[in-house]
């Protein structure tokens, strides 16, 4: 395990109590910092479990989960393994607790004892940085579904944790509130964050490096997102391809396109126009 290895799984099963089959099983997979992995799969496949893995909520029946070096088994590892690892719900209902959003944010970082001075600090940073800072003072439940989500992300930061966990975290919102809840990962990402988003929009796929599919528990496949999207991978795990990785192929059978993984769309239309204007 290297210095730069913030979650490590080896032979990961696990089992809800009362059950006969396992929820996750023989799951072994490294997660690098700074990566943005998107665990994607057929609903009961596993995926919340695995995510709960990554911040010790769950611990596995058999194998070994680490997480920064810390074995999740390790009950007195949860505090660490939770400050530096923020998981963000499907819902946001259930993750706000105070009535006003900047008292919220301040949350997280009141439970870590912090100084008044650098919970100050963190509110307007994680505010500022979610889009909500005009909202600091307005009630939380006055917020819209795409505000609250990025409220409910906003708390997630101000922990300042080294990588965020969103479990279908934009699955209840309309199609903007979920533009702006990605483009904020992004700009984190880009800012050297890891993220792990478990999700079946093919829209956030595109925005990771690496793909994990589980099925039935067991992951099927772990590699780079241009690792999936070559031969037509997505449909085999049973994920619609749109027509922008069929035109993506093409275009670099044709040598229009020099890339070996899938770029953004406004750089694959640069790309070929620099290569027809030579």
């Amino acid at each position: 395990m290297s210095e730069e290895t913030i979650f490590s799984l080896r032979d990961v099963t696990f089992y809800y109590p009362d059950t006969k089959r396992p929820a996750i099983s023989g799951i072994t997979m490294d997660v690098e910092t700074g990566w943005w992995v998107s665990i994607v799969g057929d609903n009961g496949s596993g995926k919340s479990t695995l995510a709960k893995h990554l911040n010790a909520l769950l611990v596995p029946t058999r194998g070994v989960c680490f997480v920064l070096g810390n074995d999740t088994k390790d009950s007195s590892s949860h505090w660490k393994i939770r400050k530096n690892v923020s998981m963000v719900f499907q819902n946001p209902e259930n993750q706000i607790v105070a009535s006003v959003v900047e008292e919220e944010v301040a949350f997280g970082p009141e439970n870590l004892g912090l100084s008044s001075e650098e919970i100050k600090k963190r509110v307007n940073w994680a505010l500022d940085v979610t889009g909500l800072a005009e909202f600091a003072q307005k009630p939380s439940y006055a917020l819209s579904g795409g505000q609250k989500q990025r409220l409910a992300l906003a708390g997630a930061l101000a922990m300042k944790p080294k990588c965020i966990v969103l479990d279908e975290a934009t699955s209840m919102l309309d199609p903007e509130g979920r533009r702006d809840l990605m483009e904020v990962l992004k700009k984190l990402h880009e800012g050297g964050m890891t993220v792990v988003t478990i999700t079946h929009r093919v829209e956030e796929i595109l925005m990771s490096d690496y793909v994990a599919v589980l099925r039935q528990g067991k992951l099927t496949f772990y590699g780079r997102l241009g690792d999936v999207l070559e031969d037509s991978k997505l449909v085999e795990f049973g994920i619609k391809e749109p027509a922008i990785f069929r035109l993506w192929r093409d275009l670099k059978t044709r040598g229009l396109l020099d890339d070996e993984v899938f770029p953004r769309a406004e750089d694959m239309a640069e790309n070929v126009v620099q290569k027809l204007c030579r």
